[in-house]
């Protein structure tokens, strides 16, 4: 079994082919299973074709007994910069499995900006031996955000740090004047008790492949489905909100969790428009690898 710093050059290994076009210079099995995002395809496709550069942002995570590597970056290609996140599955020094998730905001109806790639000091930071959560125990915090934000009325299903801020695509959504929606200037939890989110129907199709208790980091994926059938609505403040999304619509998503104890701290997401309800191709596969295990979503 690998450690993390095998892991980690792995990783290495595997970016450096990337940027350079040519995955004959990775450590890639034969039988590797490959998606981007969200759709099964051969590597040397997709982002292999059109990465000119890749930005030094580099939020990288672990989990050496499942042999699960993750980092997230940003991606030049030709005249854009795109958030990413890489997931890498390492057996016997080989990768077996690897998910990119790439928000190509070119594409997007509503695009994210300005984008700021900096390096956050407290999803880096180690939790002391003797104050870390169990595998277990993050995920359910992380999943209790999941069921806070689906159908979201203002009940809280998990904890938060009053300081815990969002970064999605590249920018940051809490506590942020300067972002489009007004709900951006508010923290974390006081987004989810005003109810905002009130139009998103299902978060679907949790995983949780990648644990990284020394750092109390979840990595997690789902969609976020939009049905298109909520207009106006009230929020808990008595307030009208009109939902942004008005017709069948679904986000892909990887999204990670710095906790600390039993709070979220800080939220690093990308995501990006898929068609509406679908699959994933990763259900089942995660926890067949594992042997089952926490990997999908909490009962």
């Amino acid at each position: 079994m690998a450690n993390r710093e095998q892991l980690y050059g792995v990783l290495d290994a595997y970016l450096s082919a990337l940027t350079q076009r040519d995955p004959s210079r990775a450590p890639i099995a034969p039988s590797v299973f490959n998606t981007e995002n969200n759709v099964q395809i051969a590597v040397g496709d997709g982002l292999w074709n059109t990465i000119t550069a890749r930005h030094d942002y580099d939020l990288r995570f672990a989990e050496a007994s499942r042999g699960q590597v993750a980092v997230f970056t940003a991606v030049e290609e030709t005249d854009a910069l795109n958030p990413a996140c890489i997931r890498l599955e390492v057996s016997d020094g080989q990768i077996t499995g690897i998910e990119t998730v790439v928000a190509r905001n070119k594409d997007e109806g509503f695009p994210f900006g300005p984008q700021h790639f900096e390096r956050k000091p407290v999803m880096e930071a180690l939790i002391p031996d003797g104050a870390r959560s169990t595998r277990k125990e993050l995920v359910r915090v992380a999943d209790g955000y999941f069921e806070t934000i689906e159908r979201n009325d203002g009940t809280i299903n998990t904890k938060f740090w009053p300081s815990c801020n969002r970064v999605e695509n590249g920018v940051q959504t809490t506590n942020n004047a300067d972002f489009p929606l007004p709900v951006a200037r508010l923290g974390c939890e006081e987004q989810f008790a005003l109810g905002w989110y009130r139009y998103d129907d299902d978060l679907r199709a949790r995983r949780f492949p990648l644990v990284d208790t020394e750092r109390g980091i979840v990595l997690a994926y789902g969609f976020i489905d939009h049905s298109g059938r909520i207009g106006e609505y009230t929020l808990t403040d008595g307030t009208t909100a009109k939902s942004p999304v008005r017709r069948p619509h679904s986000y892909y998503l990887a999204e990670a969790f710095r906790i600390r104890d039993g709070a979220i701290e800080q939220v690093e997401a990308d995501f990006l428009t898929v068609p509406y309800r679908m699959p994933s191709p990763w259900d089942g596969r995660d926890e067949a690898l594992a042997g089952g295990g926490g990997l999908h979503r909490v009962a």
